[in-house]
């Protein structure tokens, strides 16, 4: 997991406000309009947001994003109460991104994130027209509720699993405790990216100590599992306080499972959300900081690439017409990575993966390569669907 997004905390009635103060106060700045109309640039710095344009059509539109700045930075396009439209993260200094989004008529805010914490540098911006995309393959209408399915299936399977974790902990069983601690994480890794959209849930259930932001106290603001994970494999012992925690992972986790079905999902959200998966693999499994007491991250990491292929298949079809090369690439690259999974696998079917702390580095980088050579190409999925 990234560092903590902390929850947006704007209201619908005072967004436009807030962003007219800080384009003020941070100089985040409009540019001429320039280039289609479904095209908007976007040039992050460490101190400025700025857009090509503020207003644009309703429908497929395209952030063209260049990082200017010194620090990594994330990029996204936000309802007005806060949700995610689309995201693109782990920009780095120098580097330029593309997404594709579907966006309806209204009003929304488009943020950057230097060092991809805090509230962003926000601009506000309007979706013109009837606010209806044009008419969509069917394929697509039946691809977004299959995967609406498969999210709530994954949270639906969550909550039992969670809740085996969650008794283990109160009852001071640290054994226990540690056997269902990845289990319960699976549904969860698998459709990060949804539970993500709405922005206030990530923080509780999923952040790690060193995604905290500055002044928030790890020993009274830090909840979720990382925290408990911390207790049992450092500490060694569990408490009145992890037992609280337990509880609270629970109730969050039904909050969840409650608000998967309202999530905002598109073809282009299912696109760009196998490839945050993969973004996830990238910052954080592959190099160990996700599950640093447990080394439980090739479950992780196995999970987030089997929900990027879930939304992928969901949408091969019309991609594949769209761009076969880009499919066949993609067929050969989740074969090459799953095959390379398999290889740390205690038994070929299940979860039980070898303790990441015993892959050494010449394996981290295969596996890293692995992961690199399946992102570039599953970048470019959303645009390939709106073809």
């Amino acid at each position: 997991m990234r560092p903590l997004r902390r929850p947006f905390r704007l209201s619908v009635v005072t967004a436009a406000t807030t962003v007219a103060a800080l384009t003020a106060v941070t100089g985040c700045t409009e540019k001429s309009s320039a280039g289609a109309d479904g095209v908007i640039a976007v040039t992050a710095t460490d101190t400025a947001c700025e857009v090509s344009k503020k207003e644009f059509p309703a429908g497929h539109v395209e952030l063209d994003i260049e990082n200017k700045g010194s620090k990594v930075t994330e990029v996204y396009i936000l309802f007005p109460d806060d949700r995610v439209v689309t995201e693109r993260e782990n920009i780095g200094p120098g580097t330029k991104q593309k997404v594709t989004a579907e966006v309806k008529e209204g009003e929304y805010q488009i943020a950057c994130k230097p060092g991809m914490k805090g509230d962003g540098i926000r601009q506000a911006v309007t979706a013109t027209g009837s606010g209806k995309i044009a008419e969509r393959d069917p394929r697509l209408d039946k691809a977004v509720a299959s995967y609406r399915k498969y999210a709530q299936e994954q949270a639906d399977e969550t909550i039992p699993l969670v809740k085996v974790f969650a008794e283990a902990v109160k009852d001071g069983d640290v054994e226990a405790a540690k056997k269902a601690y990845a289990p319960s994480r699976i549904g969860w890794e698998r459709t990060e990216p949804v539970a993500e959209s709405f922005g206030d849930i990530d923080p509780k259930v999923d952040v790690r100590e060193d995604g905290l932001e500055e002044g928030q106290d790890p020993e009274k603001d830090w909840t979720g599992w990382h925290r408990l994970e911390r207790s049992l494999w450092q500490d060694g012992k569990l408490t009145d306080r992890d037992s609280a925690l337990a509880d609270q992972l629970v109730t969050d986790l039904e909050d969840w499972r409650k608000r998967v079905g309202k999530a905002e999902i598109t073809p282009t959200s299912m696109a760009n959300g196998a490839k945050e998966l993969l973004d996830e693999v990238a910052t954080g499994k592959v190099t160990g900081e996700e599950e640093r007491y447990s080394h439980t991250d090739l479950v992780d990491f196995k999970a987030n690439v089997e929900g990027a292929e879930e939304s992928y298949e969901l949408l091969k079809s019309v991609a594949a017409e769209n761009d076969p090369e880009l499919t066949k690439e993609l067929d050969q690259q989740f074969a090459a990575l799953n095959t390379l999974l398999d290889k740390y696998r205690a038994d070929k079917t299940g979860y039980d993966f070898v303790s990441y702390d015993k892959v050494g580095d010449a394996e981290r980088k295969e596996l890293s390569d692995a992961v690199n050579a399946l992102a570039e190409p599953l970048s470019r999925l959303a645009a390939a669907v709106v073809k």
